[in-house]
């Protein structure tokens, strides 16, 4: 199946599948930029109690402009998991700062990634250089998480990506902390059942969250694609006239979730534990989507 087959052709979801994708959803998470705090709230009052709630790091803000966010979710009942950006942290005393902020705002667990910016702010060049600090330990953070990508990284080898993938998930456990991994998003289906199925056979043990483009205007999820380098599938959408002016204008990620399944259900080997929505802004949106999903195939289940 091509990228542009993936993307286009529909295929029909029976119930069993709806559930597993209901499944996929209810053990997922969802991201949420600080700007979208005040949406909290009434977002809170549709998703899943306790589900993980990804917190942006903002280019051009310092990572204590995420705490507002991070406390409001830990007083709705979701977990807040705030990502660090190691090029953005200016101090080791900054990072010890927030860490200890974050954990008495109810933080558990956290996203490490590097940062796009091209110099470092401070000492951190990367994630391992923020995991030897042995901070997280220290004031009692249970589990890190780390991007993955299935289209490659914009500026990363591939055998970079994957060699680093194994110094972090390795040091983190030595540190006895729980590891996790959460994918970039993809608007070519086939290329995230391609990534599981490489996590399976590389990474049996490591839990992967799977990311998916949630409903967004077409101007936010195309600044969002170019920015996270999501260049396999922006090249797709590029040959597919009609079809991608749908796909960008409707963002909707039931196609992805629909493939993902199949994927878990096709009786090989998945470490897959849920997806990951991006809101893109649009938290509230996101969590409507998420609850909708999950209304819906309970409702085929009672009837």
């Amino acid at each position: 199946m091509d990228a542009t087959q993936s993307v286009s052709s529909a295929h029909p979801i029976d119930s069993a599948l709806e559930a597993r994708i209901a499944e996929l959803v209810s053990s997922g998470t969802v991201e949420m930029s600080p700007r979208d705090a005040d949406q909290i709230p009434e977002a809170a009052a549709l998703l899943p109690a306790n589900m993980r709630v990804y917190v942006d790091s903002l280019p051009g803000r310092l990572h204590f402009s995420t705490l507002r966010a991070m406390e409001a979710l830990c007083d709705e009942g979701l977990d807040p998991v705030p990502h660090i950006a190691a090029r953005r942290i200016e101090s080791r005393e900054a990072l010890k700062e927030f860490v200890a902020r974050a954990v008495h705002a109810g933080v558990k667990r956290v996203l490490l990634v590097g940062g796009d910016q091209p110099a470092p702010s401070g000492p951190y060049a990367n994630s391992l250089d923020i995991l030897n600090e042995g901070v997280f330990i220290e004031h009692g953070i249970k589990e890190v998480g780390f991007g993955g990508y299935p289209e490659g990284h914009p500026r990363i080898s591939q055998a970079t990506l994957d060699e680093t993938l194994v110094d972090k998930v390795r040091l983190a456990q030595e540190q006895g902390l729980g590891v996790s991994v959460v994918t970039q998003f993809s608007f070519v289906p086939a290329r995230i059942v391609e990534y599981c199925a490489l996590m399976a056979r590389k990474h049996p043990s490591l839990p992967v969250y799977v990311g998916m483009a949630g409903p967004t205007s077409t101007v936010s999820l195309l600044r969002y694609a170019q920015r996270c380098g999501v260049s396999a599938s922006l090249r797709a959408l590029s040959g597919m006239g009609v079809a991608a002016a749908k796909l960008v204008t409707h963002s909707d990620p039931t196609e992805q979730l629909a493939a993902l399944a199949r994927h878990c259900e096709s009786g090989g080997t998945s470490n897959v534990v849920g997806s990951h929505l991006f809101s893109f802004g649009g938290f509230l949106q996101a969590s409507q989507f998420i609850n909708s999903i999950i209304s819906k195939a309970s409702a085929s289940q009672r009837s």
